[in-house]
């Protein structure tokens, strides 16, 4: 079976990892072997010492990157919910997929900040209108959202459910579901 990275990239709680596990569930219910990178293990576990600097976070999503297409090239569909906030390091992971003639889908969850900050999953909202940390994307630091992504989900305005079947669509659309 065709592999591919499936890398959703928005705003702290915009619903990235929660769409990716449902989306998960679909795929694996259907036979397909599917891997969530869940971004905040990666940093864990992948990534443990890094920070939050433009160099920090350009490392991690190489690093992410990096898994993902290994996984992929591996016949594995690879989830990357990850926020990724700067666009040259997004496509560096694109790149790196094109050379080794892997499929990649860029997808934006594209939900306003001021619906992540109502939901706050992490309390990183709160925490940053504290002034306990600074440097939260889209809040004081930058996210350049994708301008031409394989698909925008609007997550404020569907259910998970829905969201994860568009994005199950585009899968099968592509030929990779």
């Amino acid at each position: 079976m065709t592999g591919a990275t499936i890398w959703l990239t928005g705003l702290p709680s915009a619903g990235k990892t929660t769409i990716a596990y449902e989306l998960a569930g679909r795929l694996k219910a259907e036979g397909r072997r599917v891997q969530v990178l869940d971004g905040d293990e990666i940093r864990e576990f992948l990534s443990a010492g890094l920070g939050f600097s433009r160099e920090d976070r350009h490392t991690n999503v190489q690093r992410i990157g990096y898994v993902a297409e290994l996984l992929a090239r591996n016949g594995v569909l690879a989830l990357a919910p990850v926020i990724a906030p700067y666009a040259d390091s997004r496509e560096a992971v694109r790149k790196r997929h094109q050379n080794e003639g892997t499929a990649y889908l860029e997808v934006h969850v594209a939900t306003p900040v001021d619906v992540c900050s109502v939901r706050d999953v992490k309390g990183l909202y709160a925490k940053q209108a504290a002034g306990e940390i600074s440097g939260l994307t889209g809040v004081d630091d930058p996210y350049e959202a994708p301008q031409s992504p394989d698909l925008r989900i609007e997550s404020h305005q569907q259910t998970v459910q829905e969201s994860a079947a568009a994005l199950h669509a585009l899968l099968t659309e592509r030929g990779l579901a």
